[in-house]
């Protein structure tokens, strides 16, 4: 059964107010001492991340426990793959940075419908900028809509990644008359293309379906195209939810960032 225009309204509602109230809980946590250790090498979680995954987990799947869950913070389960409807949450995309102090992370929440985001918000609490977005009603930046820039020409593109793909080159020499500017988290990132700040972001790692299912949404809703770096449509609520790369663009520069992506 199709969800109804007022049913996703709704569910856009109780997710907005969900990740307002978790950017407060991100803040007290922000520029702060807290608990800090390694899920694995290189990976840091701190108290906030839990705090935050903690609050969003009781808010969304307690107003509705038919839905599935998925977030980085929580241990997954088949559960969610027979769900109609699934949350994909990322508490604090950008972990890193935030423990370091730096405004360079996000809250990313998005719902998932048949596969592709339906609703989502990337909220930057220490810059105060909250994205959100509904399918086919477009994407807002506290409340004013957003469109992806008008840019036509790949040379005058300018490109945002991670610091590490432009530190290891694993691409960024293919544009080097281009300006590309680092920024830790991936869905800031495609928040800041879908508000038009950048016209395009690149990222050949792979990436999990938390990482860009709210980015997603908001780049495709102000306009833009988000695919795989070969092309393809990204798809959620898989088995194995890691997606293996990222191209999101304002649509105008799409097959001119893929052709230079060609080995």
């Amino acid at each position: 059964m199709p969800t109804s225009a007022a049913d996703r309204a709704i569910d856009h509602a109780l997710l907005s107010d969900a990740v307002r109230a978790a950017g407060a809980i991100a803040k007290r946590y922000f520029r702060s001492d807290q608990k800090v250790w390694e899920k694995q090498p290189g990976h840091p979680v701190g108290e906030a991340d839990i705090a935050v995954n903690e609050w969003l987990q009781k808010q969304l799947s307690g107003a509705r426990p038919d839905y599935g869950w998925l977030s980085e913070e929580s241990a997954d389960g088949p559960a969610r793959l027979s769900a109609r409807r699934v949350w994909v949450v990322d508490p604090i995309d950008g972990t890193r940075s935030f423990l370091k102090g730096c405004t360079e992370f996000a809250i990313a929440a998005a719902l998932i419908e048949q596969g592709r985001p339906s609703a989502a918000v990337v909220f930057n609490p220490a810059t105060d900028e909250f994205f959100e977005a509904v399918r086919g009603q477009g994407a807002r930046l506290n409340g004013n809509a957003i469109s992806v820039s008008a840019t036509t020409r790949l040379e005058d593109a300018r490109l945002v990644s991670s610091r590490t793909e432009m530190e290891r080159k694993t691409w960024a020499d293919r544009f080097k008359g281009n300006p590309i500017t680092p920024i830790s988290s991936i869905a800031y990132k495609l928040a800041l293309v879908a508000a038009g700040r950048f016209d395009a972001l690149i990222s050949l790692w792979g990436k999990h379906e938390w990482d860009l299912a709210a980015g997603d949404l908001l780049v495709s809703e102000a306009g833009g195209h988000v695919t795989t770096a070969e092309g393809e449509a990204l798809a959620y609520n898989r088995e194995n939810s890691r997606l293996p790369s990222c191209v999101a663009s304002n649509g105008r520069l799409h097959d001119a960032l893929m052709a230079a992506l060609e080995p």
